[in-house]
């Protein structure tokens, strides 16, 4: 079963990658949905949040406030290291559980991880391929701004939350250039295909 970690920056196009991979036939398993998956009421890390960051957090049904929790961490890097204390591990085992039952369904499955903060939380030891979703972080903002209809101060701040580009193509095997035009993106995730793909 090949393992692959899909990353890049936000607003970098790695879900168009993702989606035409899942389109192939990969079995893509999304790090955001693990997230919030997570952070559900009842859920552990949605009480340790809680706890470390204030009943300010949590909407009045009791979910997670995700904007209200943005507001603290994404211009507080020692809060932000915090949080990221309190979900990467819970992420990392629910992670492995999921590849393990993917590996178990179907042995030759091309598994991806489509992970946005691989750089920064998981490293480069057990995969297989790293495939880094590009686009440089001017552009990423102007997505941000145009297409996310987000203040230019907030998209530059989350852009800056995160790891720097040099510090994801470090990470790359492959790199999939995201700053032209939808085609090209698709045309880079099918060569990522054709690369990963099980033999017939």
């Amino acid at each position: 079963m090949p393992l692959i970690a899909l990353t890049g920056g936000i607003a970098s196009g790695k879900s168009t990658i993702a989606r035409r991979l899942a389109e192939r036939g990969a079995i893509v398993i999304d790090a955001d949905r693990v997230v919030r998956d997570l952070q559900r009421p009842g859920q552990a890390v949605l009480a340790e949040i809680a706890e470390a960051f204030g009943d300010g957090v949590l909407a009045p049904d009791g979910t997670l406030d995700r904007a209200a929790l943005a507001r603290i961490v994404f211009h507080d890097d020692a809060r932000r290291a915090e949080l990221d204390a309190i979900v990467h591990p819970a992420v990392r085992e629910e992670t492995q559980r999921r590849f393990r039952a993917a590996l178990d369904a179907d042995p030759r499955a091309v598994v991806v991880y489509d992970v946005p903060l691989l750089a920064e939380a998981r490293g480069s030891d057990e995969w297989d391929l790293i495939v880094v979703a590009h686009a440089p972080a001017a552009t990423r903002v102007d997505r941000l701004v145009e297409d996310r209809g987000m203040a230019r101060a907030d998209a530059e701040a989350r852009v800056r939350s995160q790891a720097s580009d040099a510090e994801r193509l470090a990470l790359a095997d492959v790199v999939v250039d995201t700053s032209g035009s939808v085609t090209d993106t698709l045309r880079g995730a099918d060569a990522v295909w054709e690369r990963v793909a099980p033999a017939a």
